[in-house]
């Protein structure tokens, strides 16, 4: 059962890569059908499997010869390690379903936000529903979760109107992981992305690979930090609180 939840995910995985590069465009993710962006050949589901087809066609396209990004295989192994991950974290469960498509969610808003610097409005309905059916399977969390939203927004409103650094989609997104943590996921999650940004920006800066006036997108760190909630959340805040006391 673990190896179908991983090759499900991998499954996923390759219909992220098609988010990714259709949402910010404003193009259908359905329709038209894949096709190699090079020559046009549309692809059938022999060509599209997983990480296999990457391998046996050496990354290229075997219609044309075009080369493929590695981002494909590459998506749809972290894609697949995650539901992995959840499964055996979560098992069989409602959260272990919810958090195998927050965990995809996640990852396309990450790449996404990298590539084109924006956030998709649409990426972050969806969170919000995810949040939505989280409370409707316990509504006891409901002031939990509607405050928590109300907190996201907050904090990165303020962020952004004191420092211009945050843009709409990162307040959006800060809004939708509030609704689905509920407050403490939602302070979790501010620390840790702006400790993440710090690590990863001074790494980037150490290395030149960017300078002191690039600009670098947060919601990948923010993304980050809800995923390292996900998985060990709750366990550093019982280590955080039994140091403090």
């Amino acid at each position: 059962m673990l190896a179908m939840v991983f090759i499900y995910g991998l499954v996923i995985g390759s219909f992220l890569n098609v988010c990714i590069f259709r949402i910010p465009e404003g193009v259908s993710i359905i329709n038209p059908p894949s096709s190699c962006s090079s020559c046009g050949h549309r692809l059938y589901f022999k060509d599209m499997i997983p990480v296999v087809n990457y391998i046996a066609n050496k990354g290229r396209c075997k219609y044309c010869n075009a080369s493929y990004s590695v981002q494909y295989p590459i998506i749809e192994i972290l894609n697949g390690a995650f539901y992995l991950m959840v499964a055996l974290k979560y098992g069989w469960s409602f959260y272990g379903a919810v958090y195998c498509i927050l965990v995809s969610l996640l990852i396309t808003e990450s790449l996404i936000d990298i590539k084109y610097m924006i956030i998709p409005d649409s990426l972050n309905i969806v969170g919000a529903v995810i949040g939505v059916s989280i409370i409707i399977y316990d509504n006891s969390l409901i002031w939990d979760k509607f405050i928590g939203a109300a907190v996201g927004f907050l904090i990165f409103s303020m962020l952004s109107f004191f420092t211009g650094a945050m843009g709409g989609g990162d307040i959006k997104l800060m809004m939708a992981l509030g609704l689905i943590f509920g407050v403490k996921g939602v302070l979790f999650i501010t620390v840790f992305s702006f400790l993440i940004g710090a690590l990863v920006c001074s790494g980037l800066i150490a290395l030149k690979f960017k300078s002191m006036k690039d600009k670098i997108p947060f919601g990948p760190f923010i993304c980050m930090a809800a995923l390292l909630y996900i998985f060990c959340g709750n366990e550093l805040i019982n280590v955080y609180l039994k140091w403090i006391w």
